[in-house]
């Protein structure tokens, strides 16, 4: 089944651009367009995408507000923020705001590819190194992750589940820690639920976050 993507950009030339290289791939379709972020809010609405790409600073409504509240009538959705400069405060707003992750608008189409099928199996979009800068820079902006203190909660974990929390933190996907460790996939994506149900964390990019608080990597 082909991964659904929605394209939001306010500029014709990049959205042509990325539906080009996503087109072309057997597991994606484009299935809508948006050039700005109460269009994207609408047009998530009706089509339901798998996957959204979605511009930050945008007319009408940037791409922050519109991630929260697609975020909020659909709380499965995955969006990938687009942003010029990786340390772009805005884009890490995007995270805040529900984001799966975030992407260079200049990253090679590889990279692009990789992102959106990270995602749409429930993986983040967020590497090791911008992590790391997210937290030095704009830690106390980026979402709670254990409202009572996370450490006590860690205690809940098995070695295990500390294992594969550790690997997620480290910004490995599902099959690099099912290597890693000598587990199926199937395996390690179980274990990642567990940890996330276990840390009442929304999903993986706060389980990277948490890590990286915690002194895990």
């Amino acid at each position: 089944m082909s991964i659904r993507l929605m394209i939001v950009d306010d500029q014709d030339l990049l959205r042509m651009g990325l539906a080009m290289v996503l087109a072309g791939e057997d597991d994606m379709e484009v299935v809508g367009e948006a050039a700005d972020g109460a269009t994207a809010v609408d047009r998530a609405s009706a089509l339901r995408p798998d996957v959204i790409l979605m511009d930050v600073r945008m007319p009408a409504l940037d791409g922050i507000e519109a991630t929260r509240r697609i975020v909020a009538e659909q709380p499965d959705a995955k969006v990938i923020i687009l942003t010029t400069f990786d340390l772009d405060e805005y884009a890490f707003g995007g995270l805040n705001a529900g984001a799966s992750g975030f992407l260079l608008k200049d990253a090679p189409p590889a990279e692009l590819l990789a992102a959106v099928r990270a995602v749409a199996t429930g993986e983040a979009s967020v590497s090791p190194r911008i992590t790391r800068r997210m937290l030095d820079l704009y830690g106390g902006k980026l979402p709670v992750v254990g409202a009572d203190g996370s450490s006590s909660r860690l205690a809940t974990l098995t070695e295990r589940e500390l294992e594969v929390l550790t690997a997620v933190g480290e910004g490995l996907s599902n099959s690099e820690i099912a290597g890693r460790l000598f587990l199926s996939e199937s395996t390690v994506k179980t274990h990642v639920g567990r940890i996330l149900f276990k840390l009442e964390l929304r999903d993986r990019v706060q389980a990277v976050i948490l890590a990286h608080r915690e002194g895990l990597v």
